[in-house]
């Protein structure tokens, strides 16, 4: 067994472009020669096949079931990475049986063998299923754009991750920005008010230019970085991943695949238990925007409801 870089893709809502970032991330990543599995975890929405224009005749709830094995669900995606379909109609994994538990756990284990990134696209907000594959991969990668709400929303997802999960360590990117100057201060609005409320490091990773382009390959139902290679974005995806490809691999054993799944397991069976429903974790969250130092004019402006 050898380590496997898991990165889970996340943003506190939807509109982001956190699916596009996933796919071109992974793109690009397998253009630097790492073999790259996508995994769609949006289970209610499927974006990855849509926007690709896939469809997938087996997903991860057949491995599950027990009817097929993680290899027969692989689908062959653009630049040689391979994708995981959402599994349609399994909007959680909290009853999955002993037997089933082990042979999820044994499906990841075959693949590894031929994997080095193991990309999460999750789905929006901050819902259970959310937070359990978050929590559980070695590497959380918030996405934000130039959005108050965005702001607010990727908050309150990291202020749930660090209270409830220990997670502390968070990196982030700036999505759809005018500039990189843009970037830099999204991130910079970020960072201040997590200094101020939590106990976490935020990283930022960079940022990915707003182009048109990705519209035109959202129609084609194609990645951007396919069909537009030498377009503003795709360039700068090449220079986000050769960032993460830097990225320390874990060295004990929990860097193996197998205990991502483990832990993703656990979660999704029952350590979120008794947990508050999304609308008081945000409620919650949002506090800390309503309180802001008095001759602090940042946090005003970026409280969610504040005229």
């Amino acid at each position: 067994m050898h380590p496997v870089q898991v990165i889970a893709v996340t943003s506190g809502k939807g509109g982001v472009g956190k699916t596009n970032v996933s796919v071109n991330l992974s793109l690009a990543l397998s253009e630097l020669g790492r073999r790259v599995i996508l995994l769609d975890a949006d289970l209610g929405l499927s974006s990855i096949d849509t926007s690709l224009g896939l469809t997938p005749q087996l997903t991860l709830a057949d491995v599950i079931e027990g009817r097929c094995d993680l290899p027969d669900v692989l689908i062959q995606g653009p630049g040689g990475i391979r994708i995981v379909p959402a599994a349609f109609g399994s909007q959680d994994m909290t009853h999955l049986t002993p037997a089933q538990h082990a042979g999820l756990i044994q499906a990841f284990s075959d693949v590894s063998k031929n994997l080095d990134v193991l990309v999460i696209d999750t789905a929006a907000g901050i819902s259970d299923l959310v937070v359990s594959f978050v929590s559980a991969a070695q590497e959380v990668l918030v996405v934000v754009c130039n959005e108050p709400t965005s702001i607010a929303n990727a908050y309150a997802l990291i202020r749930l991750l660090n209270f409830d999960h220990r997670i502390s360590r968070f990196r982030v990117l700036a999505n759809m920005v005018e500039n990189q100057q843009e970037g830099r201060s999204l991130f910079a609005q970020l960072m201040k008010i997590t200094d101020r409320f939590l106990d976490v490091a935020l990283q930022y990773v960079g940022s990915i230019p707003y182009d048109e382009c990705v519209r035109k390959a959202l129609r084609k139902q194609r990645a951007l970085y396919e069909a537009y290679p030498y377009s503003k974005s795709a360039l700068a995806f090449k220079t986000i991943a050769q960032k993460v490809d830097r990225w320390p691999l874990p060295t004990n054993p929990r860097g193996h695949l197998e205990f991502f799944v483990e832990r993703l397991v656990r979660q999704t069976n029952g350590d979120r238990m008794g947990c508050p429903p999304e609308s008081v974790l945000r409620s919650k969250a949002a506090k800390d925007y309503a309180n802001p130092a008095p001759d602090d004019e940042t946090f005003s402006n970026w409280a969610p409801g504040k005229r």
